[in-house]
């Protein structure tokens, strides 16, 4: 079995090095090809695995003088982290990342709260990357591909709640709380019994015991504030606690020179201004939670594409698997309207696969033998086996979802110096708020209205607006986006938008309808256009092929009488024949014509036409005798011309990209007014 590897070479000094261990590498049995780059330092070499290994062609290159050594192959890993509460949270799990040996990179996203690394797996696993991020006091969670967005959806959803019953309670009794407290100097009605001028202490503990419920529901930002404190890592979390901490001591020392009979101090009550700072950011983080608990509906709808089963062929028997216990080289059996299960190579049968969930070619794919399989496209009409080549995150597939994932994991240059600065944020606030209080006291003041200071500087501070607002806006954005059907690629894509010149469109689905309809129906001299239409449909009403299904579909919305077939039979490759009102009729392709020895006349050059226009011809033919043509094509939408001459009007250049085949797709741009196109075109370029 022949194997490619790539080696780093250490100890060259010049190109006749580098020449030198290509030499002794090559005089190995069993090497097919060897190349050794200088500038790069590396051996690119094949060869065959049962004849010579990896560690043979070490040890030669070892005996020449020099060292060679497998490349460090890293890995990128996307970690939903729980536990985050602001942009100093992220910076701070970055900073860890970077610290751990093994990590190339790591990069934390506090608006989608993911974390994505990049590792060298043989230097550091997996789970001390996550053991890193639990000591420092946030939770990773599951990494698992199929796993990983629902258990984030549930952990959201179930967040999403929690911080909508904390909100309900403490707006429940920070109402009634700022009532008590301002109702008097708007002049609104206070009950006489709670008058702080009449019954100063009786005032005071009413606000005791509205307060309490709030802070209890508010809690976590004591424990998370405060904790990060003590690690010397503070963030917007600490803010809240300190500030809200010394409003709350200042007014139960008040309440205690109350009860000293000392009833001027109850002027000095802030429990109300710690009871709404409470709520109003319960309020900010269950929005943010909601908008941060969106998860994204294209992966979803990714994922949703991979079969959960795969019926793999052992010792002549058929067994029925979990798609994650599948692995390369085993044999999988696939009927006829199964999805394919992963990526492989044909070894029996003939088929047609739907592949537009790849390409967008809404016409199925022939496959035979030695052809190619992937992962969830879809079997049309013939039973297959074939030779798994790649599974997990090799299938082309999760190669697609990763696409994805990188692209929407990406953040906008604004929101990465945003990051930058909220890294600094807090810890400048907390210097700001101290030299506030110290100055104000310094100059004289009592130490009563520095503390005051100190705590409307902090207190001010605490919305985390600026590590926020711009992965909200940007999260905000594309949600939006996506519910009017307009997926953004990235916050970048997003932030650049307005520089846009060129407007690319998909064909499949965007352009089109994404459905085939029959187009063009073309009778030979003598047969009428419905007679023809019959015959196709009668032949084709066995067939699960899509071109079939238009043309039956095509008979019945003109309400032509479809008579019976008999003795229906498929020619992969070629087209199907069947007995319809006693007669042979054929329908396919001009090779299936010729080998039928039919003449088809003129009928040759009317399916050029119709070819170059973008659709697909088939002949029909009657015992012996060509009776015309019914073209089908994947057809344009009625808005599409109107879209693309507004793009225009715009001064915006339009260009069309598919997997479809060119001609197709030319036509169809041609029909549209599309300036430029690419086709043949597969989802990573």
């Amino acid at each position: 079995m022949i194997k490619t590897a790539s080696l780093s070479i250490s100890g060259m000094t010049c190109a006749a090095c580098a020449k030198t261990s290509e030499r002794v590498v090559h005089k190995l049995p069993g090497i097919q090809e060897a190349a050794v780059n200088f500038a790069t330092e590396k051996l690119s070499v094949s060869f065959e695995e049962d004849i010579v290994s990896l560690e043979d062609i070490k040890t030669a290159v070892a005996k020449a003088g020099y060292k060679a050594s497998e490349e460090k192959k890293d890995k990128t890993v996307t970690i939903p982290i729980g536990g985050m509460t602001c942009a100093a949270c992220a910076s701070r799990i970055e900073k860890t990342l970077a610290k751990l040996t093994g990590v190339s990179s790591g990069t934390v996203n506090f608006a989608t709260e993911k974390a994505t690394v990049v590792y060298f797996p043989g230097v550091v696993r997996l789970s001390e990357i996550k053991e890193a991020i639990t000591k420092i006091g946030y939770t990773p969670l599951a990494v698992d591909a199929s796993a990983k967005v629902d258990e984030h959806k549930l952990a959201k959803e179930k967040e999403i709640r929690v911080l909508k019953i904390k909100l309900a309670v403490s707006a429940f009794f920070a109402l009634p709380l700022l009532y008590v407290a301002m109702g008097a100097m708007l002049g609104l009605p206070i009950p006489e019994a709670f008058r702080p001028m009449n019954f100063p202490l009786r005032y005071a503990l009413l606000q005791i015991g509205l307060v309490i419920p709030i802070v209890a529901a508010g809690y976590r930002f004591y424990t998370v504030g405060y904790m990060a404190i003590f690690r010397l890592s503070p963030n917007m979390d600490s803010l809240i606690a300190m500030g809200t901490s010394a409003a709350l001591l200042y007014s139960f020392f008040s309440t205690f020179r109350i009860i000293q009979s000392d009833f001027g101090a109850v002027e000095h009550l802030y429990f109300e201004t710690a009871g709404v700072i409470i709520t109003l950011i319960l309020l900010g983080k269950t929005l943010e939670s909601i908008s941060k608990g969106r998860t994204s509906e294209s992966i979803k709808k990714l994922m949703g594409l991979k079969p959960k089963t795969a019926s793999i062929l052992k010792d002549g028997r058929e067994m029925e698997i979990p798609i994650e216990e599948v692995e390369e080289g085993d044999i999988i059996l696939v009927r006829p309207g199964e999805k394919i299960p992963v990526d492989g190579e044909v070894l029996t049968g003939v088929t047609a696969v739907d592949e537009s969930m790849l390409t967008g070619e809404s016409m199925p794919v022939e496959k035979k033998p030695g052809d190619k399989v992937i992962g969830a496209s879809i079997n049309k009409n013939g039973s297959i086996t074939f030779r798994v080549t790649k599974v997990g995150e090799d299938t082309v597939l999760s190669q697609i979802i990763k696409l994805v994932e990188d692209a929407q994991g990406s953040k906008a240059p604004i929101a990465k110096m945003a990051d930058i600065v909220s890294g600094y944020f807090v810890p400048i606030v907390f210097a700001i708020a101290i030299l506030s209080g110290a100055a104000w006291l310094i100059a004289g003041y009592s130490a009563v209205f520095s503390l005051t200071i100190f705590i409307a500087v902090l207190v001010i501070a605490c919305p985390c607006a600026l590590g926020l607002a711009t992965p909200t806006a940007i999260m905000v954005g594309t949600g939006r986006g996506a519910e009017h059907g307009v997926l953004i690629k990235s916050g970048e894509a997003l932030e650049t938008a307005h520089r846009i010149d060129t407007i690319v469109f998909d064909k499949t689905g965007t352009i089109t309808k994404g459905m085939p309809e029959v187009t063009d129906v073309i009778p030979a001299d003598g047969i009428e256009r419905a007679e023809i239409l019959g015959f196709a449909a009668a032949a084709e009403k066995g067939s699960e092929h899509p071109l079939g299904e238009a043309i039956v579909k095509a008979a019945e919305r003109e309400q032509i009488t479809v008579p019976a077939a008999a003795g229906f039979s498929a020619i992969p490759g070629h087209g199907i024949e069947a007995i319809v009102n006693g007669g042979l009729i054929l329908l396919g392709n001009r090779r299936f014509m010729d080998e039928r020895s039919i003449d088809i006349g003129n009928g040759g050059e009317t399916a050029e036409r119709l070819a170059g226009e973008g659709k697909t011809p088939m002949f029909v033919s009657k015992d012996g005798k060509f009776a015309g043509i019914v073209a089908v094509a994947d057809v344009v939408k009625e808005s599409s011309a109107r879209a693309v001459e507004v793009l225009h009007r715009m001064g915006l250049q339009v260009a069309m990209i598919t997997g479809d085949n060119r001609r197709t797709a030319e036509a169809i741009a041609h029909t549209v007014g599309i300036d430029r196109v690419l086709a043949e075109v597969l989802p990573q370029d």
